[in-house]
């Protein structure tokens, strides 16, 4: 689906404000970053605490930014928000690298994601549609190397033997294992392989862009346990990523069902909306679909503190 949202409902500003408060975004993309960012980490921070926003997760594609979510919490905490972050593992971190996995976790990471930009299936999905997947996805400001293609699996479809330690590690340490952008193909003996190594927590990032999964695939997903995280940029009128009709998030909210839907931002990109409206404009876009506000708070909050393992006021 490519036909974009319309413009939502217009809803009561305050109904949609008092839904914001207590917000978790496990998908914020501030700066530093070799990305074009409007914001960089505290600024985003300062936002969240204006928009009373508890928590959000910082995520760059290049880097684990756990060790500055460690310093600001300690030096920022009089805001309100709690920072997280996570270890990707694409080239700049060694790929499916297990000494960055332990030494994320070491720092206080709260999730790995297996490999994004540097995925053998962005990296084809890129090819296949240059053009068109360069509008769609954004780019570093400064050319860089081309990457090596990654995969958790071998020809056969079997799971890489190096996955296996990576997983007992995020097991051991009962954080979120993200499927980053790897395709649904690969998803399934990673999810399956991880939930026999002990692993609980279990997230799909936004599932029909890149992973290429169906609405079966969602539901499937739902019912192995696993989070189902949509970005909300692919549904705010005004970014530049906005793919998809509202008629859509509801066919995803239900094959999912609401207990294991996440809705985060994605957000952070230069010339897109902030985080914050970006929160706004979903929440109203949920209320036009018919979302009662108990589902709208598991959606953008209550769910992603499950999943996090956030004990938050």
């Amino acid at each position: 689906m490519t036909t974009v949202a319309p413009v939502a409902t217009a809803h009561d500003p305050a109904h949609i404000e008092d839904l914001l408060k207590g917000a978790v975004d496990l998908h914020c993309h501030s700066g530093p970053s070799v990305m074009p960012r409007y914001c960089d980490h505290i600024e985003a921070m300062h936002e969240a605490a204006d928009a009373g926003i508890a928590a959000l997760l910082l995520k760059d594609h290049y880097y684990s930014a756990t060790p500055i979510t460690e310093m600001l919490n300690k030096h920022f905490g009089h805001l309100g928000v709690t920072l997280l972050s996570g270890v990707p593992l694409n080239n700049t971190t060694g790929g499916l690298n297990i000494y960055a996995v332990e030494h994320g976790i070491k720092l206080g990471a709260r999730l790995v994601w297996m490999p994004t930009f540097s995925s053998k299936n962005h990296i084809d999905h890129h090819k296949k549609e240059q053009e068109a997947f360069e509008k769609k996805f954004p780019q570093t400001a400064k050319k860089m190397l081309h990457p090596t293609p990654l995969t958790v699996v071998d020809e056969a479809g079997k799971l890489r033997p190096e996955v296996g330690p990576i997983l007992d590690l995020i097991a051991e340490a009962d954080i979120v294992l993200s499927s980053g952008h790897l395709h649904i193909s690969e998803i399934w003996p990673l999810f399956e392989e991880a939930k026999a190594r002990g692993v609980k927590r279990l997230l799909c990032n936004h599932p029909t862009f890149v992973v290429d999964a169906t609405l079966p695939d969602v539901r499937r997903l739902a019912e192995m346990g696993v989070y189902v995280e949509h970005s909300m940029c692919m549904w705010v009128p005004e970014s530049k990523f906005c793919f998809y009709t509202t008629e859509f998030l509801k066919e995803l909210i239900e094959a999912a069902g609401v207990d294991r839907t996440i809705l985060g931002s994605d957000l952070g990109q230069k010339g897109n909306p902030t985080i914050a409206d970006g929160f706004r404009s979903v929440i109203s876009t949920c209320l036009t679909i018919g979302c009662s506000d108990a589902d709208i708070r598991k959606m953008i909050s209550t769910n992603a503190r499950a999943l996090i393992g956030l004990d938050l006021p």
